[in-house]
């Protein structure tokens, strides 16, 4: 009798171990799935390796969706042959700054692309440092005033207009439109065909700064 109850106990046990055996392995599946995937992915009894992937794939998609832009012009659009010759810097104020968004915005207004705004600034950088000055009696130049040092006697406007700043730009943009292939040429060429100076090499070396502070400028102004 103790044979026959032992016999039927066999299989019962068996079958017993089995199910707890295949209970641990969904068990462990669910655990390592879960510390890698979460609890999302854990709860739906997920194929064996499945979940890992699709959660590096997400991984992936989010960094891609989170990465971080700017919005500033490209380097291309600002300095699109690259600098010439050395290049030089100055810190600048926060009146500076204004000035450079008043470019930028005139540039705007004009319909004109980022190129003309690092064309313009960089010609103020050479010619007024940034500063839309007046007249400095015996240390000015002729009649030259404002930002572009532009003089009321060569036709540029009135001294009220010329120490405008958008009136100024527009001026000295409405020059630029005139120089034929302006788009493509180097800053210096380009300027000195507007302005006539007479240190026509001057205005390459502010090309560098020209684009940083246009690219900082242009969603801003």
């Amino acid at each position: 009798m103790n044979r026959m109850l032992f016999g039927r106990w066999i299989p019962a046990i068996a079958e017993t171990s089995l199910v707890r055996r295949t209970a641990l392995g969904l068990t462990g599946l669910a655990f390592v799935g879960g510390a890698v995937a979460g609890p999302a992915v854990a709860a739906q009894a997920a194929p064996e390796h499945h979940g890992v992937n699709l959660v590096a794939q997400s991984v992936t998609v989010d960094k891609g969706d989170h990465k971080k832009d700017d919005g500033k012009p490209s380097r291309d659009k600002l300095v699109p042959h690259g600098v010439q010759g050395e290049q030089a810097s100055i810190p600048i104020s926060p009146e500076q700054a204004d000035n450079v968004k008043a470019i930028v915005k005139a540039t705007k207004k004009a319909g004109l692309d980022e190129r003309a705004a690092v064309i313009a600034v960089g010609t103020s950088l050479q010619e007024s440092k940034l500063e839309n000055l007046g007249h400095l009696g015996a240390s000015n130049d002729h009649d030259s005033l404002g930002l572009f040092q532009q003089r009321p006697s060569s036709g540029w406007g009135s001294p009220d207009q010329i120490t405008d700043p958008q009136y100024s730009t527009t001026a000295f943009l409405d020059g630029l439109k005139q120089v034929d292939g302006w788009h493509d040429l180097p800053l210096t060429v380009a300027a000195q065909k507007v302005q006539v100076s007479a240190y026509p090499d001057a205005y390459a070396k502010w090309e560098n700064q020209a684009a940083d502070l246009v690219a900082n400028a242009w969603n801003n102004s």
